[in-house]
């Protein structure tokens, strides 16, 4: 009797798990639709610096330009990381904030060294550690497609 009783309830959590999931991936898409809006507002002002960099541009304006640049290209694998769900765009999120780090930074040597090597892991961890079924919300990039074998007729 008791197991009957236990029966109901166990599907009033899932059915509780399955709707609290649901709500979740609609809060998520709509932070990625805020994050697309706040990225064109970010865009507006690089457009209009272009100008100014053609002709007048100094060291300050230019570093000041790609940290917007940058920070614009790293909201942008952070929508895709939203949309598409797999370790292969966590990983490049954290590798385009590393390289933004490394490349507007003023960083000491030994700063620089380490996002060098934290870029370089991440490289590996992709090559030898990334399983290609992890990815398969997303598209298959060149690094995790596995090697076509040649058919009979192109031997």
């Amino acid at each position: 009797m008791a197991n009957r009783e236990s029966q109901p309830q166990a599907h009033h959590h899932g059915a509780y798990r399955s709707r609290i999931a649901q709500i979740a991936g609609i809060l998520e898409a709509l932070l990625a639709v805020l994050v697309m809006v706040g990225l064109v507002f970010c865009v507006v002002p690089l457009v209009q610096w272009m100008p100014g960099l053609l002709t007048e541009g100094n060291e300050v304006d230019i570093r000041t330009f790609l940290e917007r640049a940058l920070d614009v290209v790293i909201a942008i694998e952070f929508i895709k990381m939203l949309a598409m769900h797999s370790p292969g765009s966590s990983l490049e999120v954290l590798l385009y904030a590393i390289a933004r780090h490394l490349i507007v930074g003023h960083e000491s040597a030994a700063e620089n060294l380490l996002s060098v090597l934290a870029i370089a892991l991440i490289f590996l961890i992709r090559k030898y550690l990334f399983i290609p079924s992890f990815n398969a919300a997303s598209q298959e990039t060149p690094d995790t497609q596995p090697e076509k074998q040649p058919t009979l007729s192109e031997k």
